[in-house]
C-alpha cells in the first residue's frame, strides 16, 4: 500500500517533515478554510501543493471535498454546488491528484462524545459514549423527537448521567458532539444544530440514498473523464444519530452504492474504525466483496464496550480493537497482487493510519483531536510491519 499521512495545513501542529519521519510516502490533506460548496481556488491548491512539497513528501489524496448540506438535502444552491464540486475535480487532476475522498453523513460528520479520554497507561483516546450522547440528546439539545427513540432504561440511565454532570461537562460535551469536520472552522452550537436538524424534516433513509445516488450521478462521470477515483467515507458512527438517516453504514449500503452508479472511478474509502463500530460488519469479508472498488483506505481500531447497537466503544490501539487487522490487510495484500496481475494502474492503494491515542509527547503537544504524532507513528509502524511480513517472497502471501 502506498503510506501516507493525514496533514491539516500549516495550522497543524504535526508537520509533514514529522510525517516522513514517522514513514509516511505521501500526504493527505484538504482546503478546510475554503467555505464549502465554493470552487477550490488554482492559486490556494498551487499554495497547499507548495506547502506540502517543502516538507519534502507529496500531496497523494484529497481529503476531503466537503458535500453542502444543500447536495444533500437538494435544497437551496445545491446543483450551484455540485458544478463547483464537478469544477474541483477538474483542477485537482490538472495538478496530478488521483483520488478524492468525500463523506455523506447529514449535519453530524463523525461525532464523539470525548476527544481526550483517558484510556488505559493514561494514553488519550477519542469515545464515544452511549449514555452521554442520549443525555446530550434529550437534556441538552432538547430534541422534541427524541425520547422516542430510546428505550426506557436507557433514558433512565441518560437523565441520572445528565443530574450528575459539571456545568463544565455539559460545554465540553456539546461542543464535542458538535464539532465540524476535522480541520475544518465549522461547528454547531446547539440553536444551530437545531436548525440543522430542521432542515432534513421529511428526509428519510430512502430519500438521502436517492440525493447521494444523485450527487454521484453527476460528479462520477466527470471524475472519470479527468482520472480521479472518488470515495465515500462510511458513516462514523455507523448508525442514526439525532433522528438523521445514515446511508453508508453496512455492506449492503455499500453494495447499494456502487451498483446505483456502476462505474470505477466511483469507489469506497474502506475505514476500519467506523465500520467497524458496528459489530454485524464483516470487515476481511467486506475487502473481498468490495476490493476492485476500494480507492483508498483508513486503518484503526475501536474496543466496543457493549454487545448491542448502538454501542459505547473508544479508538483502541491499532493492533487492538475489535477488528482483526492481520486478517484485513491480508486481503488488502491479495487485492493489490490482484489489480498488479491485472495491469492497473492503480494497484497500489492508498492508506494512512487513521486517528491514534496520544502518548508520550502527544499529551503536550495539543495536536488536532485524534491525529496526534507519537500515536500516529506507532500505528503507522505496526501497520507496515504487518504488510512488510504478508507480502515477504519467502514467508507472506506473495
Amino acid at each position: 500500500m502506498r503510506h501516507t499521512w493525514r496533514w491539516f495545513g500549516p495550522v497543524d501542529r504535526v508537520s509533514v517533515q514529522d510525517a516522513a519521519q514517522a514513514g509516511a510516502l505521501g500526504i493527505v490533506s484538504a482546503l478546510h478554510h475554503i467555505p464549502t460548496g465554493d470552487v477550490w481556488p488554482v492559486e490556494e491548491i498551487a499554495k497547499r501543493q507548495a506547502e506540502i512539497a517543502a516538507g519534502g513528501l507529496h500531496w497523494d489524496v484529497v481529503e476531503s471535498i466537503p458535500v453542502s448540506e444543500s447536495i444533500k438535502t437538494q435544497t437551496g444552491a445545491w446543483r450551484e454546488h455540485v458544478a463547483n464540486w464537478q469544477e474541483t475535480l477538474r483542477r485537482l487532476s490538472a495538478v496530478g491528484i488521483k483520488t478524492v475522498c468525500y463523506n455523506f453523513m447529514p449535519v453530524l460528520d463523525w461525532t464523539r462524545t470525548d476527544l481526550r479520554w483517558t484510556a488505559r497507561h493514561g494514553a488519550k483516546a477519542m469515545r464515544f459514549d452511549r449514555i452521554d450522547f442520549v443525555a446530550f440528546d434529550i437534556h441538552l439539545l432538547e430534541r422534541p423527537a427524541a425520547p422516542a427513540d430510546y428505550d426506557p432504561e436507557t433514558r433512565d440511565r441518560a437523565l441520572q448521567r445528565f443530574r450528575a454532570m459539571s456545568d463544565e461537562r455539559k460545554l465540553s460535551l456539546s461542543r464535542n458532539v458538535g464539532a465540524g469536520l476535522p480541520g475544518s472552522a465549522d461547528g454547531y452550537s446547539l440553536p444551530q444544530l437545531r436548525a440543522h436538524l430542521e432542515t432534513y424534516a421529511g428526509i428519510d433513509r430512502d430519500r438521502l440514498k436517492r440525493h447521494l445516488f444523485d450527487f454521484l450521478s453527476e460528479v462520477t462521470p466527470v471524475a472519470e473523464e479527468v482520472g480521479i477515483n472518488i470515495c465515500a467515507h462510511p458513516d462514523d458512527p455507523p448508525w442514526a444519530l439525532l433522528g438523521l438517516p445514515r446511508v453508508l453504514s453496512t455492506a449492503d449500503d455499500y453494495a447499494d452504492m456502487l451498483a446505483a452508479v456502476d462505474r470505477p472511478a466511483n469507489g469506497m474509502t474502506f475505514c476500519t474504525g467506523s465500520l467497524g463500530a458496528l459489530a454485524a460488519n464483516d470487515l476481511p469479508a467486506m475487502v473481498r466483496q468490495f476490493g476492485p472498488r476500494i480507492h483508498f483506505v483508513h486503518l484503526r481500531n475501536v474496543r466496543r464496550e457493549e454487545d448491542r447497537t448502538p454501542c459505547s466503544f473508544y479508538e483502541d490501539e491499532h493492533l487492538e480493537g475489535d477488528t482483526d487487522m492481520v486478517a484485513v490487510i491480508a486481503g488488502l495484500v491479495a487485492e493489490e497482487k490482484r489489480r498488479k496481475t491485472e495491469g492497473r494502474p492503480d494497484h497500489q492503494i492508498p492508506m494512512r493510519p487513521d486517528h491514534g491515542q496520544e502518548i508520550l509527547d502527544d499529551l503536550t503537544r495539543g495536536a488536532q483531536p485524534g491525529y496526534p504524532a507519537i500515536g500516529r507513528l506507532k500505528g503507522l509502524a505496526e501497520l507496515r510491519g504487518i504488510e512488510r511480513a504478508l507480502s515477504h517472497l519467502t514467508y507472506g502471501l506473495s
